[in-house]
């Protein structure tokens, strides 16, 4: 079989997974005159842009170029700015962020930890003189002051420059106004600490205390001279940051926001428009209730809105909760066994849609993304997520061909990002009143292969697949399989999209045949699906074994070979495959692997398993490093390679020398690759190349295949 050694993972580590060049990050003019977004040069350029698309005429224009503001200097980046990066694991370069004021006039972005602001009609750019290093600017809405975060202090500056002044500034070194804490950043979906009034004349800022956060080590062995960082890491049943509230006026005085912090800690989502008081949405711990509060500015004080309870848990939503433009409050909510969207007291959809986000309201309707709803949903709608417009009317969908669509509106401008499974990338199109007006041209390298998958359901409880065959594979012959998940909450792996596949793609052209299984716990079908896994994360093998044990029945796989590779959860369900069931796995790839959920965020693990004081059941049946964790039925011991980021301060280490120390303790064969400076996600270009070069390297040593 034709093998590409060093060609498709060299250019895939290079380009980022072919992200590289293309268009992201759109915000569209309220008078839909201009759409500015972020783009690189190329497909290999790290470094965005800021750009400005005029939709009447159609010609494009550089706001900000990062390389003419820093003058040719390389970036200097503070830990602060890094570790906000981790955690929307972003791998680029340059402008990687951006705000802009009401009218979408005003820009503000950091830079190096510098403050700049960017006039959009005029297409010129400017640095702004502040104390650095800067973090999250973010225009007033009438676009006259720029408030940002450095050194923990909430700050603001004229958008001219000047009067730049601490609004307020940290008691200690574990206090932090304006910034979003560890666990709102990596699992709330919250990576904002402040936010504009409509008025401009004040802010709602988050104050945030990591004192009652255990303290973790982040050290890098390969170099010993280097002090270790030091870290507040919220373990599962450990402490949380203490988060208060706070309106603040530009002259400094502040009114504390008043509500239950002891029985609803969790700050989860905020929202402060003109059209109704703030919005906040706080939960319990346990995540099984929450309240939506609206607060009264002047006084601090807030009135429920809206309550929920769920007996699992009940999850955020982007873009929600929110008020309409009418005053009518708009949310996602787990009603009847659907996921609904619902305006006031009325839910507009019901089972046909699984709704996933709100993306604008507006007068007349609810943009919404959403895949089909358990009821609706069969074989042919596998992997799709689409753009639908919803009202009281009824439900009409905005994208059209096959494939996972997303869509950032304003007024009568709608700016589409399409991906199919026949056209490599994301194709960007501006619509106005619905109609292709303009194509965002993409930059970013065609990957040279095209994934040859079929999307299937497999298995009594039809559980989604992708199945991948190389592509020069045209007989009967019964192929060594790979299984290729992710297979937890929050990561979808099965989509219709053409780049998604392209990794799953280059293993089978190694010779194996792929299988891609989104079990029950991962999202997009109905409630029921996604919190089936309550306290048992193992389901979420059993589905990976009856999927492949019924597409068997269909594809042509050889299951005496079979073998199983996965990052973070996947990683973990990769070892639990080898650990728990060698009867159907033969050999796993463990990367960044959650060996032990103790030592996993609060947020996240408690929500699934509970806490460990109450639960430890849940913890030791999905743990990897306990007795019961390493039990089997029998032998033999299948090989294990185990894979983690020393610099990983998400999905530590630890995690991985654990699992070792049992394995060894156990007598069990496996390997261990630990990756120097590497953190959860792999920016570095040799190590992600050299990676998945080892990775096909181990599966045939462990799989007995021999290279042709």
């Amino acid at each position: 079989m034709t093998t590409e050694p060093h060609s498709f993972p060299r250019r895939h580590a290079r380009t980022q997974r072919f992200t590289l060049g293309a268009p992201r990050s759109f915000t569209v003019a309220p008078d839909g005159s201009r759409v500015v977004f972020l783009r690189s040069g190329s497909g290999t350029d790290r470094a965005n842009s800021l750009w400005v698309l005029d939709t009447e005429e159609g010609g494009e224009r550089v706001a900000a170029d990062p390389r003419a503001l820093l003058g040719g200097a390389s970036e200097d980046l503070s830990p602060e700015e890094r570790a906000r990066r981790e955690r929307s694991r972003e791998g680029g370069a340059g402008i990687v962020g951006y705000a802009t004021d009401t009218a979408v006039e005003l820009a503000s972005f950091a830079l190096s930890g510098r403050l700049f602001a960017a006039e959009l009609r005029a297409g010129t750019a400017r640095e702004l003189p502040a104390p650095g290093p800067v973090i999250d600017p973010r225009p007033s809405p009438d676009g006259r002051h720029v408030a940002y975060v450095a050194q923990g202090a909430l700050r603001v500056v004229g958008a001219e420059g000047e009067g730049d002044r601490a609004l307020a500034e940290p008691e200690s070194e574990n206090v932090s106004y304006g910034l979003a804490e560890f666990i709102a950043a990596e699992e709330m979906g919250r990576s904002r600490g402040f936010w504009w009034a409509p008025e401009s004349d004040r802010l709602l800022m988050a104050r945030v205390d990591d004192t009652p956060v255990r303290r973790w080590w982040i050290a890098d062995p390969a170099h010993p001279e280097r002090e270790p960082q030091r870290v507040p890491y919220p373990a599962a049943g450990t402490g949380n940051a203490e988060v208060r509230l706070f309106v603040i006026g530009l002259d400094g005085l502040r009114t504390e926001v008043a509500w239950d912090r002891a029985r609803y800690p969790y700050l989860a989502h905020v929202h402060w428009s003109a059209a109704g008081a703030p919005l906040l949405l706080v939960q319990a711990r346990d995540q099984r209730s929450q309240l939506i509060l609206a607060v009264d500015p002047g006084t601090g004080a807030t009135r429920m809105v809206h309550a929920d309870e769920d007996r699992t848990w009940l999850d955020l939503f982007p873009g929600v909760p929110c008020w309409s433009p009418s005053g009518q409050l708009v949310r996602i909510a787990d009603e009847g066994g659907a996921r609904v969207l619902a305006v006031g007291e009325r839910p507009l959809t019901g089972a046909q849609l699984h709704v996933r986000a709100v993306l604008d309201v507006s007068a007349h309707d609810v943009l919404v993304s959403a895949s089909a709803g358990a009821e609706a949903a069969g074989e042919a709608e596998t992997g799709q997520v689409h753009v639908y417009r919803v009202n009281e009317l009824g439900v009409e969908r905005v994208s059209q061909e096959p494939g996972v669509h997303a869509a950032v509106r304003a007024g009568d401008v709608t700016v589409l990002v399409s991906a199919t499974l026949n056209r490599p990338g994301s194709r960007v199109q501006v619509l106005r009143d619905g109609k292709p007006t303009r194509t965002v041209p993409s930059y970013a390298e065609d990957p040279g292969m095209s994934p040859r998958v079929t999307l299937t359901e497999g298995g009594a409880r039809r559980v989604p697949c992708a199945v991948l065959m190389p592509r020069d594979y045209d007989g009967d012959t019964p192929l060594p399989v790979l299984m290729d998940p992710y297979g937890g909450p929050h990561g979808q792996r099965v989509v219709a999209a053409h780049n998604a596949h392209l990794t799953s793609q280059w293993f089978a052209d190694q010779g194996f045949a792929v299988v891609v299984a989104d079990g029950r716990g991962t999202p997009g079908r109905s409630p029921a699906w996604e919190k089936a896994i309550h306290h048992d994360f193992t389901l979420s093998l059993d589905d990976q074994v009856d999927a492949l044990e019924d597409l068997a029945k269909r594809h042509p796989l050889d299951l005496s070979r079979v073998a199983i590779r996965g990052w973070s959860y996947g990683g973990w369900l990769a070892g639990l495959a080898v650990l728990r069931r060698p009867d159907v796995f033969h050999a796993g790839i463990a990367g960044a692997p959650v060996t032990d959920w103790s030592l996993y965020d609060t947020h996240y693990t408690e929500r699934y398993l509970g806490t460990p004081a109450e639960h430890p059941q849940s913890y030791a049946k999905s743990s990897l490093v306990t007795a019961e964790g390493l039990s089997s039925p029998a032998e033999p011991h299948r090989p294990l390679m185990i894979v983690h980021g020393l610099a990983d301060d998400n999905v530590v280490v630890a995690h991985a020398l654990r699992l070792s120390s049992a394995l060894l303790a156990a007598g069990r064969p496996h390997e261990v690759l630990p990756l120097s400076g590497v953190t959860h996600i792999t920016p570095q270009e040799q190590v992600a190349e050299n990676l998945l070069l080892l990775q096909v390297d181990f599966l045939k040593r462990s799989l007995g295949i021999t290279t042709a």
